[in-house]
Parts: structure tokens; sequence; C-alpha cells
């Protein structure tokens, strides 16, 4: 297993977030979580990362505990965020952007080719890589926070909210590229209020309700279990 998080909880002060989950993300396999509004889905992504201490359970990632890192020791361990908000650097160009995402890296010569293949993965951010972040369209910024995730050269990607405020015909796009980033062999977690694109894509699913896992099974039952249509499919 690539990445087990086991029986997680994490406080906001006296308010607690997230209770009792268990995940697992399979090596090579695209893992989704979907919820409602503050559900717990955020948090989880965000204690996977390093970027919220958990009150107790424990993340192991290739085997090793994880949990006691901080964020950017659990980058160079090989997973990627790719924030709610997308979060790109406004005031640097595409190109800086994306270079900020192997600030860890040391082989120059990687770098250079990763980057020409962020580039050819997306054309739009080659013809952009001089304009300033802040400029661009919610979708060229989502491909930018993406393509920065992959410059760190991740085992496992972390995308929250992915579609999140973008047009169908970009999300679409934006599908299209998680599962192309995903037949080459990259893991992904996949946090989505779009449940039926989160379902479409994922090989596994876990429901959380109120910070605790409500179910999980593989993505097709889910999507054809009753609960799960009428709560979040709208059906």
């Amino acid at each position: 297993m690539l990445l087990e998080m086991k029986n997680i909880a994490v406080n906001y002060g006296k308010i607690n977030a997230i209770r009792d989950i268990s995940i697992s993300v399979p090596t090579g396999k695209i893992v989704t979580i979907i919820g409602g509004n503050g559900a717990g889905k955020t948090t989880t992504l965000r204690a996977m990362s390093g970027m919220m201490p958990i009150t107790s359970g424990e993340i192991l990632f290739e085997g090793k505990r994880i949990d006691h890192l901080p964020a950017h020791k659990v980058v160079a361990n090989g997973i990627a965020h790719v924030p709610e908000g997308r979060r790109v650097f406004p005031d640097m160009t595409v190109e800086e952007n994306l270079r900020t995402g192997a600030f860890l890296r040391n082989d120059k010569e990687g770098v250079e080719t990763d980057l020409e293949g962020v580039f050819h993965r997306f054309p739009r951010l080659r013809e952009r890589r001089t304009q300033l972040a802040k400029t661009m369209s919610g979708g060229e910024q989502q491909m930018l926070a993406i393509g920065r995730a992959l410059m760190s050269k991740p085992r496992l990607l972390l995308m929250d909210e992915p579609s999140m405020g973008l047009a169908p015909v970009i999300v679409e796009e934006i599908a299209q590229i998680v599962e192309e980033i995903n037949e080459q062999g990259l893991s992904v977690v996949l946090v989505e209020q779009n449940a039926e694109l989160a379902l479409e894509l994922a090989d596994y699913a876990y429901v959380l309700e109120t910070g605790n896992a409500a179910l999980e099974g593989p993505a097709n039952e889910l999507h054809d279990n009753e609960h799960v249509r009428a709560a979040y499919l709208g059906i």
C-alpha cells in the first residue's frame, strides 16, 4: 500500500474536525474522497500532506510514518498537494511558479527535463511562461497548480477540488489530465464536491459525513449506492 491513514483524528482547537478515519491508497490508483461542505475532506488532505497536525492515529507512506514530519519533508518524501483554490503565486510568472515546485530538488538537468514535460502536457503554460499568474484564467491557474505539483516529482498527488469554479469544458479537460497523469503511474487522491466526476475517475471511494468515514468501496459500486445517489448525485 502506498499510503495508509490509520484511525486519524484532527482537531481545530476544541472542535473535532475528523474522527477515527482510516484511508488506504494503493500504488497506481485514483482514490476519491467525497462529501458535503464541512465533512472533513480538505482537513483529511491537509493531514496527509503535513499541513495539519493530527491529534491521534498514524499516517504511513511506503511503510514509513510521516505524520510527525513538517510539510516540506512530506514533499521531499514524494507527496505533492494541489490545494483548494489553486493558490498560485499571483505576482510571479508561470515559469517562476513552476520552478518553485522543484525547490527541494538538486538535479538541475532533471528539473529542466520535467519543466519541458510540464510545458508539453500544458501547451498554454508554455505560451504564457513569462505571464504573471494573476492575469490567467481560473482553468489556466489550475493547470499551473497541477504543473507546479508535478515539478516536485511526486509519487502521490493530492488534489483538492480541482474542478471548483471552472466552466464545464475546462472541468472535462482537467479530468482528462488527471486520468493521463494516473495512466503514467502517478497515484492520486482526489477530493471533489462534484461526486459524479469523482466517482467516474476513481478506482476506490470514501464518503465522509461530519468528520467520519460513512461509506467506502469501489467507486463504481458507490456510484450505484442509493444513499450516495440521493445525497451526492442528485438522483
